[in-house]
């Protein structure tokens, strides 16, 4: 009929809406989903772009010792202990609830009244999250002590290594020295699938019971090693300018 208006067309017609392109995951996304989604470890929320941290206590504790203390504690450890290093500190994972014990193992050893530079993280701590292993940053590398007095990184200085035949501790390679000034990175990284409790340094294993290194032996050797750094600091000359 002339003058008569189309239908208008049924709404079950209409053009599909095309969804809105995803949002490629940054490099701190990718971090977060690895130690949350792999390991079961969790992060703390925080703004898209910044640094990850876990989340200190559900899972693991943590203990943080100058890196030459954490050197000559890696012979107590399991192999799957996870151990990461960041501006010259070590440090080593815990079982969990650690933390509240270290001062009382330390007055038992008889440690606790001279001053330490080592801390503990516990239960509602944060840690800055270690890239993972596979993430393209070269993990730090141990090795056998240099020979040749070459130097490693502190963090703030670089030091010489006295050349010793003797001391069967490991020493960072040159690769690893690189990787103490930035980011943190692992030094014995976890496995994912893997349940991490079982290698972590636990008072319960006091006099070798169970599979689970003991955290008297680890804390007697890092506060040893402290105590001697101590010494070793207050015998050199001062520095003239």
């Amino acid at each position: 009929m002339v003058g008569t208006l189309p239908p208008a067309a049924s709404p079950l017609t209409a053009a599909p809406t095309v969804p809105l392109p995803r949002r490629p995951l940054d490099a701190s996304d990718q971090v977060r989903r690895w130690y949350e989604n792999d390991l079961g470890w969790p992060t703390v929320p925080d703004g898209p772009g910044t640094p990850v941290r876990l989340s200190v206590g559900p899972r693991f504790d943590v203990l943080d010792v100058p890196v030459e203390a954490g050197l000559a504690a890696l012979r107590h450890l399991a192999p799957g202990s996870p151990v990461a290093v960041q501006d010259g500190r070590m440090r080593l994972l815990l079982a969990a609830g650690s933390a509240e014990e270290v001062p009382g193992v330390l007055d038992w050893l008889e440690w606790g009244s001279l001053r330490l530079d080592l801390r503990t993280l516990g239960e509602g701590d944060t840690m800055t999250a270690p890239l993972p292993a596979d993430s393209g940053t070269p993990a730090a590398d141990v090795g056998p002590r240099p020979q040749d007095g070459l130097p490693w990184s502190t963090g703030t200085r670089a030091r010489p290594l006295e050349p010793s035949s003797t001391d069967p501790r490991p020493a960072l390679s040159r690769s690893a020295s690189g990787a103490l000034q930035g980011a943190a990175v692992w030094l014995r990284p976890p496995e994912a699938g893997c349940e991490v409790e079982a290698s972590l340094p636990t008072l319960s294993a006091l006099g070798g019971g169970g599979g689970a290194p003991d955290l008297v032996r680890v804390l007697d050797t890092v506060a040893t090693q402290c105590h001697r750094l101590r010494l070793r600091a207050c015998a050199q000359p001062p520095a003239f300018s």
